[in-house]
């Protein structure tokens, strides 16, 4: 039994071997670049695999995706469609979304970017607002990290909305579903949060419509995909005061390249890709108990639903 282990650079992918290892020491676990035995392999450990990575294993029986979301997986054009999908997610993942996302939503309740830039300048400028109950959070996406997230933040005594593609009931938080309740549910945000999978669907929500129907100086987070979100009508709406502030987490290209506008904004707070960030001792716990589920039982809950992309 074999396992091949694909994450972009050399340091991190020995780091998820020796992990996997300690853990399953009847498997043989190598880098996908040295797979030894290519019929023994039946398992697949990966981040952003390349194109056709996955054609020289005949017998594989899954493809793990290091995250919660799949997308990078189904962008191979070359991915074999019968072999299932297994997510990773789990208590101290979710536990991080719900830390960086109410860090970030407080941030733009209290108006800290202001403060900040005030420090800087040395200002002394007290900046009212109003208290959490009187302002209004939207959650887009309610799985396993957006669920608990907006959860934390009807906790914080946000005014909390959400909203999925279908309809979800979570305790305090107002929900909204579908295409056909989108509209009512933009309109009432004040800050804006992403969680959304990267589907066909929502590629290129984060636009200048749905910009122009929140309420003006709302403020916007993603976390979710960079793809989510077009960079440019996002810099057309801080520019126009439509949006006061943004957080990202998450990028086209990353890492975010050097020149790129996102960085000296100064309405925008980058962060490089850590809202949720698996390492490999919290992630290879997941894993290989998700692998040896499935290798036993021939199914497991974080089972992926490729056709709907998440």
């Amino acid at each position: 039994m074999s396992i091949v282990v694909s994450i972009p650079g050399v340091d991190k992918t020995n780091w998820w071997i020796e992990q996997l290892q300690a853990l399953m020491p009847s498997w043989t676990i190598r880098s996908i670049h040295d797979p030894g035995d290519v019929e023994a392999v039946t398992y697949a450990v990966v981040w952003k695999p390349a194109t056709g990575a996955f054609l020289p294993f005949p017998n594989l029986k899954a493809i793990v995706s290091l995250g919660a979301g799949i997308d990078h997986v189904l962008a191979d054009t070359e991915l074999p469609r019968r072999i299932p999908i297994i997510r990773t997610v789990g208590t101290d993942l979710t536990q991080r979304m719900r830390e960086y996302v109410a860090l970030h939503v407080l941030r733009h309740h209290r108006n800290m970017p202001a403060i900040s830039a005030n420090q800087r300048t040395h200002q002394w400028e007290p900046l009212v607002v109003p208290p959490a109950t009187d302002r209004t959070v939207g959650m887009m996406g309610l799985g396993n990290l957006g669920g608990t997230a907006a959860s934390t933040l009807a906790a914080l005594g946000f005014e909390t909305l959400g909203w999925a593609r279908t309809k979800r009931e979570i305790e305090g938080v107002t929900t909204y579903a579908g295409e056909a309740e989108f509209d009512t549910f933009v309109r009432r945000c004040e800050i804006l949060v992403c969680l959304l999978p990267l589907t066909e669907a929502t590629t290129g929500i984060l636009d200048a419509e749905l910009f122009a129907r929140l309420p003006r100086g709302a403020s916007v987070i993603n976390a979710g995909r960079g793809q989510h979100l077009i960079d440019d009508d996002l810099l057309e709406a801080l520019g126009s005061g439509q949006l006061s502030h943004a957080t990202l987490d998450v990028f086209h290209v990353e890492p975010l390249p050097s020149e790129h506008a996102f960085w000296s904004h100064p309405s925008i707070t980058v962060t490089p890709h850590i809202a949720s960030l698996i390492d490999a001792p919290t992630g290879s716990r997941i894993v290989s108990a998700n692998i040896e589920r499935f290798e036993h039982e021939g199914s497991v809950a974080d089972l992926a639903d490729a056709e709907r992309g998440y």
